[in-house]
């Protein structure tokens, strides 16, 4: 008999976690040799745009880029670019930078970003990346894009 809990539990998550993990290293040899290599860690990736001078005044947030390598792959998590620097050429340098960044230093071999159709599909397409996946409604009235790159 089993009881279903339905509460927040960082213990269980964790638990969760690895025993997915080591089912996934029995049932395939890719995942299996990953294990216990530097790209079995996820490591961040991020590139930020400052303007501005630096010193007393600060400096400005223009745009940045947030992700993160693991298993060989950039994973583009987050980038914005203010609006008035959109257009700029300055979101195809965040990514361009965040690029390089994980194929130097990370071993990546390729890159995958999520994006709404109100987003930035046609940004990354632009960039190179290949629409791979959609999910329709997702939020309900939008479409959740999949897009991919080889690096």
């Amino acid at each position: 008999m089993f009881r279903i809990r339905t509460a927040v539990d960082q213990q269980l998550r964790a638990l969760v976690k690895e025993n997915l993990r080591e089912t996934n290293s029995r049932r395939s040899p890719v995942m299996r040799a990953l294990r216990g290599t530097a790209a079995d860690s996820e490591v961040p990736v991020e590139t930020y745009a400052l303007e501005g001078s630096p010193g007393h005044s600060g400096e400005v947030l223009a745009g940045g880029l947030v992700g993160h390598a693991w298993a060989h792959w950039l994973h583009i998590d987050l980038l914005w670019v203010d609006e008035r620097h959109r257009g700029s050429g300055l979101g195809s340098r965040l990514v361009a930078e965040a690029e390089h960044l994980a194929r130097e230093q990370h071993g990546c071999t390729g890159s995958r970003v999520e994006t709404f159709d109100f987003q930035a599909p046609g940004f990354y397409r632009k960039a190179g990346y290949t629409l791979v996946g959609t999910v329709e409604d997702y939020p309900p009235g939008c479409t959740d894009h999949l897009l991919v790159k080889k690096l």
